[in-house]
C-alpha cells in the first residue's frame, strides 16, 4: 500500500481484513494436501512437490477468479471510484501475494 501511495483509511483496512480470509484459505488448501502425502509415508520434500503440483492449478485458478471479481471496481469513476480503487487494488495484491507465497515458499 505504501508503494502505491495509498492511505490507511477505513476501506483499505477493510480490504486487509477481508484478505486475511483469502490468505489463510490458500495456505490451508496447500498445507492440507502436503500433509495428506506425508501421512501416506512420503518424505517432506516429496510431499511438498507432489502436493504443490497437484493443487497448484486449483489455487492459481481460485486466486485469478477472485481478482477478476474486483475488475469492475477498478474501472469505477469519480471520487467514490478512487476510494474503491484503493480497496480493490489492496485486496487484489494481497490475494496475488498469497497465491505466490503458498505455491513457492519452502516447505
Amino acid at each position: 500500500m505504501y508503494m502505491a501511495g495509498y492511505s490507511l483509511d477505513n476501506l483499505s483496512l477493510m480490504a486487509l481484513t477481508i484478505s486475511t480470509g483469502f490468505v489463510v484459505d490458500d495456505a490451508i488448501v496447500v498445507i492440507e494436501n502436503i500433509t495428506r502425502y506425508m501421512e501416506h509415508g512420503a518424505t517432506p520434500m516429496e510431499a511438498a512437490m507432489k502436493g504443490s503440483e497437484e493443487i497448484g492449478s486449483t489455487v492459481f485458478t481460485i486466486s485469478v477468479s477472485l481478482i477478476a471479481v474486483f475488475i469492475p471496481i477498478l474501472l469505477m469513476g469519480g471520487i467514490v471510484g478512487r476510494l474503491f480503487r484503493e480497496f480493490a487494488v489492496t485486496l487484489s495484491v494481497a490475494i496475488a501475494m498469497s497465491m505466490i507465497v503458498s505455491l513457492t515458499r519452502p516447505r
